[in-house]
């Protein structure tokens, strides 16, 4: 990390030409990636990353520079030039950087560096073992496995000095079922942000396993119909659903600019009265914690919606400005090449009073979505298109049968409003989410929920 003087000269650099705000973050990053196809190891790599981001703000113009020489004489260059960008009187800045306290979100039992390497080849062996082993009709199974020691010191001219540990650890277990010319899939992906610890708290075999389930599951199945129906989406990474076609329309980079459906509706109703939904960055070791937010500001729990009604916005620095309301700790980026902007970090819907064995008893026929998929979202808009990786219908309120090529397609604001079931068993999956400022890890989650009516694309000759 760098000294308080450099940070101090650094950024007394980059106000030089009239900006009246400046940030600097550095990132020193150790990872480690190992990959299982077909049971050889196809990769296993350890690697470094290191480097230096000068944000630069004037009014409602920003400019961002980075470079991996921490020189001085080169971060005073990088500095000057971004700041060459920002026209205005030179600013008198007297400057003393305070060293900040931070919570422990995250505590750490055993530090990935510290375990060999040959412990996580066996762990991916023994995911890939479980998944093939399943059933003949597993033709091929993937293990990625990962992990991340990632050190942060972020330095601004409001005298902001504070200095973050994240570690993450996360396998994920793909696996092909094939039946003739058919082939589907099954994927489970469990991580935290914890560090080699985390394998005594889950059965990475257990996940193994269930990813062929889901595939082996799919192969087999009938076309699913298509419709309006009642759908029912389970918990964990149905969470999905918000996260892409309802939580990114609340973060500010939309929302500033006027380009989301919920701007200027703060205080409305936008969903049913059993909604509630938050972004929760203080829930302990989840996968999308940490103990600051990429411009220095303490991660939140945010409530976003309370029983159908718009609370709040996810809000970073920059867009803070444009709304002029404070920052929430919303401001993610992937690394040091990308300036930050408000991002999700474990967004969820609450639990709710149903069972989902009340929810599916009470459903005369509708589409059970047990596991969700990709899927893309207009932010403006708000309409999506998800794929449904396990799906069954329901029939006489009871699971009657599996379906492949399910499709979920709506808009997020009324599939709010059309939620009428809303179970307690909440859970959360983990996802890496894409946006301007690269990929992070966020938690998507939610209970078991049934939306009343939804539009389901389906494959021909299905039976119903």
């Amino acid at each position: 990390m760098l000294a308080k003087s450099v940070l101090e000269s650094v950024l007394g650099a980059a106000v030089s030409t009239g900006g009246d705000f400046a940030e600097v973050f550095v990132e020193d990053r150790r990872s480690t990636a190992v990959t299982m196809v077909g049971g050889t190891v196809e990769r296993c790599l350890t690697g470094r990353d290191y480097g230096i981001g000068v944000r630069i703000f004037k009014d409602l113009n920003y400019v961002y520079a980075y470079t991996n020489d921490d020189g001085h004489e080169n971060l005073q260059r990088v500095a000057r030039t971004a700041a060459e960008a920002i026209t205005g009187h030179q600013s008198q800045l007297v400057m003393d950087l305070t060293r900040g306290e931070v919570p422990d979100l995250t505590p750490i039992r055993v530090y990935p560096g510290s375990v060999e390497t040959r412990c996580k080849v066996d762990l991916v062996r023994r995911a890939y073992h479980a998944a093939k082993g399943y059933h003949s009709l597993i033709s091929q199974v993937r293990v990625n496995y990962m992990d991340e020691d990632q050190k942060v010191q972020i330095a601004n001219t409001e005298g902001l000095l504070v200095e973050d540990r994240r570690v993450r650890t996360r396998t994920s277990i793909m696996a092909v079922a094939s039946r003739g010319v058919e082939k589907q899939t099954g994927t489970y992906a469990p991580g935290a942000s914890m560090g080699w610890e985390f394998y005594d708290t889950i059965d990475i075999e257990e996940y193994a396993r269930d990813a062929s389930r889901m595939a082996h599951t799919a192969v087999l199945a009938d076309l699913c119909p298509g419709g309006r129906m009642p759908v029912i989406i389970a918990n964990q990474f149905g969470g999905v659903i918000f996260h892409e076609a309802c939580g990114h329309s609340l973060e500010a980079t939309s929302v500033a600019k006027g380009t989301s459906e919920f701007a200027g509706k703060l205080g409305q109703k936008v969903a049913s009265d059993l909604v509630t939904a938050v972004d929760d960055g203080t829930i302990p070791n989840a996968w999308g914690t940490m103990n600051v937010d990429d411009e220095g500001i303490p991660m939140q729990h945010k409530v976003l919606i309370e029983k159908g009604v718009l609370k709040g916005y996810m809000v970073d620095r920059f867009n803070g400005r444009r709304m002029q309301v404070p920052p929430t700790g919303s401001g993610r980026r992937q690394s040091y090449r990308f300036a930050p902007t408000s991002r999700m970090s474990n967004t969820l819907i609450a639990a709710g009073n149903s069972t989902p064995e009340e929810i599916i008893a009470s459903t005369e026929y509708g589409l059970y979505a047990k596991s969700m998929g990709g899927g893309s979202v207009n932010t403006a808009t708000g309409e999506f298109n998800f794929a449904v990786d396990e799906a069954y219908i329901v029939k006489n309120g009871r699971i009657d049968h599996p379906v492949r090529g399910a499709t979920l397609i709506g808009r997020g604001s009324e599939v709010l409003l059309k939620i009428d079931m809303v179970a307690g068993d909440l859970a959360r999956g983990q996802g890496m989410c894409g946006s301007l400022s690269g990929a992070v890890p966020t938690d998507v989650g939610q209970p078991t929920i049934r939306v009343s009516e939804l539009t389901v694309g389906g494959g021909k000759g299905a039976r119903s």
